[in-house]
């Protein structure tokens, strides 16, 4: 099951505005927080009873919980591997290890009384995996990585995909952040150029940040790491269908009926005897027996990577089948253009070409 999140960061802002914040992701259906105490430079007494406030107003909400820290937090908290009772006085749902202490005691907070789950830097080569086969509560751990408020900093998508597949073998939930490109946005240090875990993210349209980690099969939870996000990306993320992957096209003009039913109302996978040149939908064929596709001409002798086809009357056997273009083919007139992949969406594109029989949906 996937699940949205905001960020707040209450050291930046008001408890008004973060309020105000909560309210409007719920109105949503958004039902993470994560938040930071890395940044907070206040005594222990004051960050208890300010976050108690805070977390309380977020279970009200329905949100669970994360709160980055690292060994110097514990410390100024008075807190131990052996002693999170602060954060459960606190109300916090998941520590987030930024920075760890060493196996055994990382082991030891995956087994804390208050079942708090222990949520490691997914961004990093930390031993996981180590823990896990020396005694750590496997149903007490998640992964999460971090984000990048440096422009050019971020994960590589190669990079942030190795980490995944370690992940992904321990069987643990995975988050990743993606990043409003609202303006005066902030995080937990005085850096504003947006906060994503992936680099080519930064900038993107904020749903196709997240269609992109959809695409990939292995993000469980999406989180904005930035504050704020605006309404109406906030809708844009909830309006998502997270049941599979899915793709803009920008169609041509004089689509008749039929091909804009294959295109949006029918079914598509592509078939697992795939194809170099393209990834075959036929599901449509079966909704289109008994019908005609009139040849529409195409200026172009080939079509291209991320063009879109629909097979013709002049190839009557496959006629409806859709077809999402990998490579060069020749325009030979059994296919009609219907639309092109936007270059923005070519990412998400790429990952379909990874598992071609997977589900799929065309947005407009």
């Amino acid at each position: 099951m996937h699940r949205l999140g905001i960020s707040i960061y209450p050291e930046h802002s008001t408890q008004e505005k973060d309020f105000a914040y909560m309210e409007l992701a719920a109105k949503y259906g958004f039902t993470r927080i994560f938040t930071c105490l890395l940044s907070v430079d206040k005594e222990k007494d004051e960050i208890v009873k300010e976050f108690k406030t805070f977390m309380d107003k977020a279970h009200e909400l329905g949100f669970i919980v994360s709160v980055d820290t690292n060994p110097q937090v514990f410390k100024h908290l008075g807190a131990t591997p052996m002693d999170v009772s602060v954060f459960h006085e606190i109300g916090v749902d998941i520590i987030r290890l930024d920075g760890h202490f060493d196996d055994f005691q990382d082991a030891l907070l995956t087994h804390n009384p208050y079942q708090i789950k222990i949520e490691f830097n997914g961004s990093s080569d930390a031993s996981v995996d180590h823990l896990l086969r020396h005694g750590a509560d496997k149903h007490n751990m998640t992964i999460c990585h971090n984000f990048y408020p440096e422009r050019y900093s971020g994960l590589g998508w190669n990079v942030f995909m190795n980490f995944n597949k370690k992940w992904t073998a321990l069987g643990l939930p995975i988050a990743a952040f993606v990043t409003s490109n609202n303006t005066n946005t902030f995080g937990p240090w005085p850096v504003y150029k947006g906060l994503p875990t992936v680099e080519l993210h930064r900038g993107k349209p904020i749903d196709l940040q997240v269609r992109h980690f959809l695409s990939c099969e292995v993000i469980d939870d999406i989180l904005i790491g930035n504050a704020y996000a605006t309404e109406e990306e906030l809708k844009a993320m909830s309006e998502v269908d997270f049941t599979k992957t899915t793709i803009r096209i920008d169609t041509v003009d004089g689509l008749s009926d039929l091909e804009k039913q294959i295109l949006f109302e029918m079914p598509h996978a592509g078939r697992s005897d795939a194809s170099d040149y393209y990834i075959r939908s036929s599901l449509p064929r079966f909704a289109c027996r008994g019908k005609s596709i009139p040849v529409r001409n195409h200026d172009d002798h080939m079509f291209h990577r991320g063009d879109v086809v629909i097979v013709n009357d002049n190839l009557k056997h496959y006629l409806g089948e859709c077809e999402i273009i990998l490579q060069d083919i020749e325009n030979d007139g059994e296919r009609n253009f219907v639309g092109r992949i936007p270059e923005d969406e070519m990412m998400i594109l790429d990952q379909m070409e990874l598992h071609p029989d997977h589900i799929f949906g065309f947005l407009k």
